[in-house]
């Protein structure tokens, strides 16, 4: 059984349709992480699911227990904000113990001096004090306990605020862009972290980004919305390997996918310079379609040989990389290439060259962006350039 279902969830605002029908479903253990650009609706999905927003329509099942309706405070849901939403005159150890006071505590035992008084709230506090020392440790943060939010830094903030959403043992996870106020060297450390936490809670995790090197690189499937649509859900390879649509085809990659303009041929063939595929998909002859290649499937050729020819733009050295920007002398548009440092020795703003795209890296989109199945029929590259 699934440990969390999304049916058909949407949203709006004074007018304006955010979420479109959602549907997604999560395993027991698993770790989604939500990437779009920003404004597709992925944090207003997190809040539904935390009980923070209402959809218009749509459902809501977690454990097998339909929570549409619930109350946040009844879902034994746990969210890490992207402003981490400390506490500023709280310790660390105080900011942890939060959310066991609110469980364990009566609303008595709960107030200042006269919670004393409560038959067994010195037992509860024992017990809340001992949890957050064990989460803290598991953390490494129990040198922390005693400092204010002011007085730590962004990563330790971080740890503090999850520290605060697993000590409760929550039934799901949710991050909401968690590591977005961290420095780039912190947030490749915290990634690491953040991905043995849940492991070790063994509870299905819901992970915010726009980052998609986050979400490749942390994720067991990945669920790419645009424009309020869950476009693919899949694991990371097939959304970088075999994108379904055309705009998760764009958003994921980098540098992103080479995109061309074209037509379908007569017997259902497109072409990209020589290099030709057949459509198994029926399109008619004239239709117009998009096709994608990664700049790591598209090669340099300096001297002779064939593919569309080129001129360089210009180069971008990434050390392990070369990334190649080449403008086709037959359209006018940019091709971009991901080569070795050793392939791209000799070339420099101005230099003519010649692309030649791998077949069977080829992707087929429609006119509505929708992925056509092809296969290659020739792998031989010609002279002529790309006709529009």
């Amino acid at each position: 059984m699934s440990a969390l279902v999304l049916r058909d969830i949407a949203k709006s605002f004074g007018g304006n349709q955010i979420l479109k029908g959602v549907t997604l479903e999560a395993e027991p253990g698993e770790f989604i992480a939500l990437v779009g650009p920003s404004g597709c609706g992925k944090s207003t999905l997190l809040r539904i699911l935390a009980g923070l927003e209402t959809p218009v329509s749509g459902e809501i099942v977690l454990a097998g227990r339909d929570m549409t309706t619930a109350h946040a405070a009844d879902r034994n849901i746990a969210m890490v904000f992207q402003s981490y939403a400390l506490y500023p005159h709280l310790t660390a150890a105080q900011n942890i113990a939060v959310p066991l006071m609110m469980r364990r505590l009566t609303r008595a035992g709960r107030l200042p001096f006269l919670g004393a008084l409560v038959p067994g709230r010195r037992k509860a506090v024992a017990s809340i004090q001992r949890d957050v020392r064990e989460m803290a440790a598991s953390l490494r943060i129990d040198h922390l306990l005693d400092r204010k939010p002011g007085q730590m830094s962004g990563g330790q903030r971080q740890r503090v605020a999850l520290a605060r959403a697993m000590v409760r043992r929550p039934s799901i996870f949710l991050m909401d862009e968690p590591l977005s106020n961290l420095d780039a060297n912190l947030r490749v450390h915290a990634r690491g972290e953040i991905v043995d936490l849940h492991r070790r809670a063994g509870v299905p995790t819901l992970y915010v980004t726009h980052d998609q090197a986050e979400a490749l690189s942390m994720a067991d499937r990945v669920a790419v919305m645009i424009g309020g649509s869950l476009l693919q859900l899949a694991s990371p390879q097939v959304i970088y390997d075999d994108p379904q649509h055309v705009e998760v085809a764009k958003f994921v990659g980098q540098p992103r996918i080479n995109l061309i303009a074209s037509q379908v041929e007569e017997g259902g063939t497109v072409a990209l310079g020589g290099t030709r595929c057949r459509l198994a998909d029926h399109a008619a002859a004239g239709s117009a379609v998009t096709l994608g290649v990664r700049p790591e499937f598209v090669t340099v050729i300096r001297q002779g040989g064939e593919g569309l020819p080129a001129r360089v733009e210009r180069l971008e050295f990434l050390g392990s990389e070369v990334i190649v920007h080449c403008r086709l002398d037959a359209i006018g548009e940019t091709m971009v290439a991901k080569v070795s440092p050793a392939e791209a020795a000799g070339l420099s703003a101005g230099t003519p060259v010649r692309l030649h795209a791998d077949a069977r890296r080829i992707f087929v989109f429609s006119a509505d962006g929708g992925r056509l199945a092809a296969a290659p029929l020739s792998d031989t590259v010609v002279r002529e350039a790309l006709h529009g």
